[in-house]
């Protein structure tokens, strides 16, 4: 993994008007040095990190030399939503998980690229929260992005992902082994009854009493708790309920049109999470106060996780953005 860097963050004011007297804010950077090329941030999803291009990179299929977002073009810059544990330090995880937002987050990495003397983006990109994270901070700065790409996501928590990061909130306060337990509900959550149904057909594992189906997400259960602690997954879900760029705020339409970036609406036809439903409403409303927004969906099988799969579709989107 390529060395960590930090970002030494003084007396940051939340929005419930607490303050933080220090956040490290840990990144990573990759491609042409910064200062030298057009920047990307890349923000990541809940059980994500840092780590966006290489051998063990989660977007490697469309980050890197010569990929879709080239690293021989561009800048990217990844950073660790703080407490996400990538890290590695105790000290670092937060257990005051329900003090943030995702306000504070966006907040928190526009300090961190105005510390590296980023002054604009060419693009910022996510999937999931990274998406939502997207969207916060195109408000933030509305003349400081040239493209927003937020996938799978959207400018606010619905009622259903609400629902469903209480039920998730639960399982990690109450379960007796609750990172595995709480991976069980959210693979579901992520994927869909034909991509389940479709790879594993009802067989059993290796002739045995339990099934395939079964095996895998107690597998999926056991890899995450190997790789992340409980206050991360505790801090990342509640996020996902805090998305809403219109809170204390005008109303949506107000609040877009002064957004002077290209908005690029990337979503899933069958995404059980952030729907599909949503995003073209999104994307409706939006046409009716800006020109330069635009509407993409992928078509899987595998719902709410297609933007960590169906790399063929994304890199489709995404190429005339990066290499117009």
């Amino acid at each position: 993994m390529k060395n960590l860097d930090k970002i030494d963050l003084f007396n940051f004011d939340l929005e419930n008007g607490k303050q933080l007297r220090y956040i490290p804010l840990f990144y990573q950077t990759f491609g042409k040095p910064l200062g030298t090329a057009p920047v990307v941030l890349v923000n990541h999803a809940l059980t994500g990190n840092s780590q966006v291009t290489g051998e063990n990179g989660w977007w490697k299929e469309l980050i890197g030399d010569e990929k879709t977002i080239d690293t021989q073009k561009y800048t990217v810059v990844a950073f660790n939503i703080p407490g996400n544990g990538f890290d590695n330090t105790l000290e670092n995880l937060i257990i005051n998980y329900h003090d943030f937002t995702v306000r504070d987050i966006a907040r928190i990495f526009w300090e961190g690229l105005f510390f590296l003397k980023v002054e604009s983006l060419f693009a910022v990109i996510g999937g999931s929260l990274g998406g939502a994270l997207a969207w916060e901070m195109a408000v933030l700065q509305p003349d400081k992005i040239q493209n927003v790409i937020p996938i799978a996501a959207d400018w606010k928590a619905t009622d259903w992902v609400i629902a469903n990061v209480l039920i998730q909130d639960q399982i990690l306060n109450n379960s007796n082994d609750p990172i595995a337990d709480a991976r069980l509900h959210a693979m579901l959550l992520y994927r869909t009854p034909q991509s389940i149904n479709n790879r594993f057909q009802r067989e059993k594992q290796n002739n045995l009493s339990i099934y395939q189906i079964e095996n895998w997400l107690i597998c999926h259960g056991f890899r995450l708790k190997k790789r992340f602690q409980l206050s991360a997954y505790k801090l990342m879900n509640h996020l996902l309920k805090t998305n809403d760029i219109t809170k204390d705020r005008k109303g949506f339409l107000e609040i877009v049109k002064e957004i002077q970036s290209n908005i690029h609406v990337v979503a899933v036809d069958s995404d059980y999470f952030f729907t599909a439903d949503e995003n073209r409403e999104s994307h409706q409303k939006l046409k009716t106060v800006k020109q330069n927004v635009f509407y993409h969906e992928i078509n899987s099988a595998h719902g709410h996780d297609a933007f960590l799969i169906e790399f063929e579709q994304l890199n489709h989107f995404l190429n005339p953005i990066f290499n117009y």
